[in-house]
């Protein structure tokens, strides 16, 4: 079984992506870090156990790999909720079953977290990025045990897409919370509790 793991809202710079979400949502995202082999660093936001969000974006201070970074982030432009990671405790099994495109198992690490990471080979994920990255945490514990409690939660995370239904029926993931709509535009939306009220990212 998948479980919901984190959102990932890109961004063409992080202090542009960070200012847009602390603006949208009303509270201060938290110090996250840099990830090396992607060349990207992240701010990061609790949205309870076991669960989180991260605004991620190039890092200028690093050099930009050889290889597409995730998410897409070579081509992306404005700040937008883009991408959805789901955890595993069998990495290799989920992408076994997977659809085509859902990366390679990749070895990586920030400070002293250490996890493995479905990585596809363009960057981008199966169903216009639609379908979650998937992921397996190793030594380190997981990144909410570490971040303060801002008072948000996810209320739920509403994706779009013409081929909903194919989507949800490859997802082992029963979460309440996922709400997989047939649509013909695609788009993604997370709806937050916030100390102010529900807002919502796009």
């Amino acid at each position: 079984m998948l479980e919901l793991d984190h959102l990932a809202v890109t961004a063409p710079s992080l202090e542009e992506g960070v200012a847009a979400v602390e603006a949208a949502l009303g509270v201060a995202l938290a110090p996250g870090g840099r990830h090396a082999h992607m060349g990207t660093w992240n701010r990061l936001l609790s949205l309870g156990p076991g669960l989180y969000l991260e605004v991620i974006a190039p890092d200028p201070a690093a050099p930009r790999p050889a290889w597409p970074r995730w998410f897409g982030l070579d081509t992306r432009g404005a700040v937008r909720l883009t991408n959805w990671v789901a955890r595993t405790g069998d990495l290799a099994a989920a992408l076994a079953s997977a659809p085509a495109g859902a990366g390679a198992a990749v070895d990586l690490d920030r400070g002293d977290l250490r996890w493995r990471m479905g990585i596809p080979a363009s960057g981008s994920l199966p169903y216009d990025d639609c379908f979650p990255a998937l992921i397996q945490w190793q030594a380190g514990g997981h990144p909410s045990e570490r971040l303060p409690d801002a008072g948000c939660r996810l209320r739920r995370l509403v994706i779009g897409h013409p081929q909903a239904a194919e989507m949800s029926a490859l997802l082992a993931l029963a979460d309440p919370r996922l709400v997989l709509v047939v649509n013909s535009a695609i788009a993604m939306s997370a709806e937050i509790e916030t100390p102010a009220g529900v807002k919502v990212l796009q």
